[in-house]
């Protein structure tokens, strides 16, 4: 393969590279306003439930402005300059994130927090349904102990008056009228604890439906129908709950106040609160979103889309081919010395139009400085120099002699040692 086919292929080779790098910072910008209006939107989201729509869509504007403006100022300025404008800058950009981070963090707790939040709430209504059972199973249980009770007093003291041991009987034994008396009192309390436990079958049914549509409930959460099945046989056993005791001369049991469906199924209202329970994960994405706008914006600055025209190859290759200091270094790149040599500072040489070529090289990627006094080529400016030096060869005639330029000869050392 010739010469020329070889540095047509690597020309190729570096405008595909030089294009799909552009292109990637081209697509930034499209890029950078997609983050922006979605951290816009979150910033809006938690501004919205504490200040009127329409002042929370201006604040949200001016913070997002603020943010990649101040961004691409930062970029392109130095701090030793003017310091005062930029800490103003530095000062304006920590603030505007601030508020930012601080208000999409509500919607991202709200969507990392949901389902748990959501739990959460129904933990709660079940210890509140089962604190309730709790209490009226303990009065039930409480007015059957205490009949129970008094049917065993009574039954003593029948016993006693059939052995003739209650006070006043004159060694009577058997079944007389002492012991009438008792017995009909002991038939009483039986025919009361009868009674009671015939008043509290519908309280036992009430126990085991409101258990029952508890339990169903807590596996259909977002079931609408389930819930107020639950409310409904709530309700019921609250009615005869509070029979059961009105009808004992009982307090009746404190009931619990049960959310609708809308507030236990509701979202999560933003509130300062969240911080308290602080969740990092819906931190991190809040302050992810302006991260990659702040760091997309600020290389916006930093680095010109695009690969070089032809008068920026022809400007480029004119500046580096007035340097003479050239080496190969460990990384098997070309390196040279931004600075004059004696000869140079000799002659009082100019070398305005060559630093000017480093620099816009430095900013376009196409040369790594390597320190404050020499920089190397990257792999994309190989190409560039190795066409234009091509293209002086062929214009020479091949019985001239060889041309001994400084750049041609690292050129010529780097590809042919």
């Amino acid at each position: 393969m010739s010469h020329s086919a070889v540095w047509r292929i690597g020309g190729w080779l570096n405008l595909i590279q030089t294009t799909f790098v552009g292109l990637l910072r081209v697509l930034s910008v499209p890029i950078v306003l997609m983050l922006s209006v979605a951290s816009g939107y979150t910033t809006y989201y938690g501004l919205s439930f504490f200040i009127t729509p329409w002042i929370a869509m201006t604040v949200t504007v001016a913070v997002q402005s603020i943010v990649v403006i101040c961004s691409l100022e930062l970029a392109g300025m130095h701090w030793r300059a003017n310091p005062a404008r930029y800490l103003s800058i530095v000062l304006s950009l920590l603030v505007a994130l601030t508020v930012s981070v601080t208000f999409s963090y509500f919607k991202f707790y709200e969507f990392s927090q949901r389902d748990s939040i959501l739990v959460e709430r129904q933990l709660q209504l079940s210890n509140e349904v089962n604190r309730y059972i709790a209490d009226v199973v303990a009065i039930k249980s409480r007015l059957t102990a205490d009949q129970q009770s008094r049917i065993a007093d009574a039954s003593r003291d029948t016993q006693k008056a059939y052995m003739g041991m209650q006070p006043g009987m004159a060694g009577e034994v058997g079944k007389g009228k002492v012991w009438e008396f008792y017995n009909d009192i002991l038939q009483g309390e039986q025919a009361k604890l009868k009674k009671l436990e015939a008043d509290t079958l519908p309280l036992e049914k009430s126990l085991a439906d409101t258990r029952s549509a508890l339990q169903a409930f807590s596996g259909q959460m977002n079931d609408n129908l389930a819930y107020n099945h639950l409310i409904e046989t709530f309700h019921a056993l609250q009615g005869a709950a509070d029979q059961l005791a009105s009808g004992n001369g009982l307090a009746p049991v404190d009931i619990p106040r049960l959310a609708s469906f809308t507030e236990l199924s509701s979202g999560v209202t933003p509130s300062f609160d969240m911080w308290a329970n602080l969740s990092w994960f819906a931190l991190a994405c809040a302050g992810m979103v302006d991260f990659f706008t702040l760091i997309l914006s600020y290389r916006l600055e930093m680095t010109a889309p695009g690969p070089l025209s032809e008068r920026e190859k022809d400007l480029a290759f004119q500046g580096l081919r007035q340097f003479s200091q050239f080496t190969i270094n460990r990384n098997d790149e070309l390196e040279f010395s931004l600075e004059r040599t004696e000869l140079e500072r000799a002659r009082r040489m100019s070398d305005w139009h060559r630093m000017f070529s480093v620099a816009f090289l430095l900013n376009r990627g196409y040369l790594r400085k390597m320190n404050g006094k020499r920089v190397e080529f990257a792999p994309n400016l190989y190409p560039i120099v190795a066409e234009r030096l091509a293209r002086e060869a062929e214009s020479r005639l091949r019985s001239e002699p060889a041309n001994d330029d400084a750049l041609a000869e690292a050129m010529r050392k780097k590809f042919h040692g």
